[in-house]
């Protein structure tokens, strides 16, 4: 068995692994469901781009599932204070996501425009609203949550639904959905050819300048504007989990002491920044592969720049600071973090394996044509 420390790192970097894989490859379905009703100006359009994910789209859901479970198991007590205190935030990313199975499987068995038309909503309220919402909960997370323990040890939230949308969790939404919808535009650009494409490219510049605007945006609000949290007191990272054995204190710039500490950290902003930029540049020339890969760099350092400076926070308290929940204090056993370690290391890569096996088999352009000729089978 690894040791208890040891796994505690490996487990927070396994989360933001899952995460990240969640937010790359169900990322691009979103992205491009949220594109829907703006790229297809007719119903042969709209059905080329639900062509070109929906015979995959609910196998990318895994890694949300996954993602979710991992967070259960690793973090129970996260799981429970998040998904208790955030639970109509949570209901409302489940209620978005039930459009899109139904949207795909009846969308096109009744040819009624209103119909049509009614499901292509649905499907653009499955893609835009999840990323919207996750982004806004990392927002309130480098602000604080409002919780507390008991001496027992049970979660009290005083917040509400209305106050997590407030201006910067706003703004970090918006980075999350414009990220999702960029990466969605890069690889409906890959899929497709024509005026689709010409379309695809066109909502790439523009939600690439707004995912580059708005995470500059945050991260220099982060900065001047929003002090972050600092554990004071000693931390032994083999020891066993209590939350509220520790000292934290609030101070300004504190979430950059990561990165003050360990420059090399600093590669990440720079990926996500570089990963747009590239993927714009890779997608005009029609390299639309290798920009596609490039967005998912962009996605990889954005999400790995939240993480790198939150850590070792996993879920700060605005309530009372020495309640936060951290990678030392919030985690299960140390057999069940081994054991839960090895079955992911047999696993996942047979989900990495299978994902690219049904990426090369789908992985050709969708056209009019196509549709038009398997008219009973496509979507």
């Amino acid at each position: 068995m690894l040791d208890y420390e040891t796994l505690k790192l490996i487990w927070w970097l396994l989360v933001g692994v899952l995460l990240i894989g969640f937010a790359i490859m169900d990322g691009h379905d979103m992205g491009v469901g949220t594109l829907l009703p703006f790229v297809g100006r007719n119903d042969t359009e709209r059905r080329v781009v639900i062509n070109t994910i929906g015979p995959h789209w609910d196998g990318n859901q895994v890694w949300f599932i996954t993602a979710g479970g991992a967070i259960f198991a690793a973090w129970p007590l996260v799981y429970a204070t998040a998904f208790s205190g955030l639970y109509w935030a949570m209901l409302a990313v489940l209620w978005a996501l039930f459009f899109r199975p139904v949207g795909f499987d009846y969308r096109s068995k009744i040819h009624d425009p209103r119909w049509r038309s009614t499901w292509d909503w649905g499907l653009f309220v499955g893609g835009a609203v999840p990323p919207l919402i996750f982004g806004v909960a990392f927002g309130n997370l480098f602000q604080g949550v409002p919780f507390s323990f008991d001496d027992h040890l049970v979660s009290t939230y005083s917040g509400s639904f209305w106050a997590l949308l407030n201006p910067f969790a706003l703004l970090t939404g918006v980075v999350s959905t414009a990220m999702i919808t960029f990466h969605g535009a890069i690889y409906l650009a890959h899929r497709t050819q024509g005026e689709i494409q010409w379309r695809a490219l066109r909502a790439a510049g523009f939600f690439g300048g707004l995912t580059i605007l708005s995470f500059a945006a945050a991260g220099l609000w982060l900065w001047l504007a929003i002090p972050g949290y600092v554990i004071q007191s000693a931390v032994d990272g083999a020891a066993l989990p209590n939350p509220l054995g520790k000292t934290v204190i609030r101070e300004a710039g504190a979430w950059f002491a990561n990165y003050r500490a360990q420059p090399a950290t600093a590669a990440l902003p720079l990926a996500g920044i570089a990963g747009v930029l590239a993927a714009q540049m890779l997608a005009r020339r029609g390299r639309t592969l290798a920009a596609f890969w490039a967005s998912a760099l962009a996605i990889a350092g954005i999400i790995g720049t939240a993480g790198a400076a939150l850590f070792p926070f996993v879920m700060p308290s605005s309530l009372d600071p020495n309640a936060s929940l951290t990678v030392w204090d919030s985690v299960s056993s140390q057999l069940t973090l081994n054991i839960m370690l090895w079955a992911t290391l047999i696993f996942m890569p047979l989900i990495v394996l299978y994902t690219s096996w049904a990426y090369r088999v789908m992985g050709g352009k969708v056209t009019p044509a196509y549709v038009r000729e398997n008219s009973h089978s496509a979507y």
